[in-house]
């Protein structure tokens, strides 16, 4: 009987793990990971330690060929990898490491696809706001041809409405992928907060926070390099991508709430109204820095349907998951909290998402460097024509 392509092209993981479980003689893997020239996907590769690192610090800078990841042309090609956190290694386990790294030019700068600096800078200035972030990372499974997995090879399954939070071989695919990652982000120290199966079969989602400041985007940057390690190990790819199938099935998103300490308190549901209206003076802006390709991206997932809101129009509503941010309903009711940025796409920077978060609404930033400019433009028009009215309430 021929093999899947999965079958075909697996490894023997009983003898992998018979020699990963040797002794290290003292000796310390460290794999470097650091984001590429797309902006969305990571590398990392591996060197050996004489000893275990207390900090960051204790590491030495490293660097790779960045005209092999798009960030850098073959005459000048060595971009530097300059350690910024550590958690431990849920694959090699013992003493072994995962180091988040900053890409930096030949001048020892940061790097032009280097978003983490200036985030970090702004998570400084803002930090007596005592920021709070929690991310929903929404991905899909895909079977090692592309196609959604778990879904017939020669059609669709079933309409959407039993696979959200499903339980059941009939409406949930890829658990033990979803179980396993859930236990290496524990393991690693990310303060993962959940999981579930999302409203599309083969789509799941994971949450990461709350986290202060800069830890958001370094946390979810690594509990995303877990997932694509872990789904690795399954034979199975996992997307970022917003709108991985066309048609009547959700797009995947990646969902920010955020709070200041003045929200979190009694009273503070004035704060997030007023942080609200002033992420409506710069819709386009914020659009721009929410998926990778500056716009494109959400074109394909904020249409209005599949519970989002139009990309063309800003909104806002309690316990509304057709506009742009919500409120949840326990915010209302207890007059203080949080609210939720439902504009981001699954495979956005974190980093840029927070930084202009908190640009727009605690540094009273008014525009952003960044504009998202549609090819339609009549929908171009409108938006910015309703930058200057008040913002939608959804009710």
């Amino acid at each position: 009987m021929a093999m899947n392509i999965r079958e075909q092209f697996s490894t023997d993981k009983v003898i992998a793990q018979k020699l990963i479980s040797l002794d290290s003689k003292d000796k310390v893997q460290a794999e470097y990971i650091w984001i590429d020239g797309s902006g969305e996907h990571l590398r990392s590769k591996t060197r050996t330690l004489t000893s275990a690192p207390k900090s960051p610090r204790d590491l030495p800078v490293w660097n790779y060929d960045g005209s092999s990841t798009n960030q850098a042309k073959g005459a000048d090609s060595d971009v530097f990898l300059q350690p910024v956190a550590i958690y431990p290694d849920p694959f090699r386990l013992g003493p072994h490491i995962l180091v988040l790294c900053e890409t930096l030019d030949n001048k020892m700068q940061p790097h032009p696809t280097n978003y983490r600096r200036r985030c970090a800078q702004v998570m400084e200035q803002v930090k007596n706001e005592h920021p709070w972030f929690g991310m929903e990372q929404e991905y899909t499974l895909l079977d090692v041809d592309g196609h959604p997995f778990g879904w017939p090879k020669n059609g669709f399954p079933g309409p959407q409405g039993p696979y959200y939070c499903g339980v059941g071989a009939d409406k949930v695919y890829g658990r033990d992928i979803v179980e396993a990652h859930y236990r290496a982000c524990l393991y690693a120290g990310i303060d993962i907060s959940g999981t579930n199966a999302e409203v599309m079969p083969g789509q799941w989602e994971f949450q990461v926070g709350p986290c202060e400041g800069i830890q958001m985007g370094d946390q979810l940057w690594m509990a995303r390099f877990l997932l694509h390690r872990v789904a690795e190990e399954f034979g199975v790819i996992a997307t970022l991508d917003p709108k991985p199938i066309q048609g009547d099935w959700n797009g995947a998103g990646c969902h920010t709430n955020v709070s200041t300490e003045r929200m979190r308190q009694p009273g503070g549901y004035k704060e997030i109204i007023s942080a609200i209206e002033k992420l409506s003076k710069s819709h386009a802006e914020h659009i721009a820095y929410y998926d990778p390709t500056g716009g494109k991206d959400n074109e394909r997932r904020l249409t209005g349907l599949h519970e989002t809101a139009s990309i063309s129009k800003f909104s806002y509503g309690v316990a509304s998951r057709c506009s742009s941010i919500r409120i949840p309903r326990q915010t209302e009711v207890d007059g203080h909290g949080y609210y939720e940025d439902r504009r981001p796409s699954s495979n956005c920077d974190p980093y840029c998402v927070t930084e202009a978060i908190m640009r727009t609404t605690c540094l009273d930033v008014k525009k952003l460097s960044r504009v998202y400019t549609p090819q339609d433009l009549e929908k171009f028009r409108n938006m910015m024509a309703q930058q200057g009215d008040k913002p939608k309430i959804e009710e």
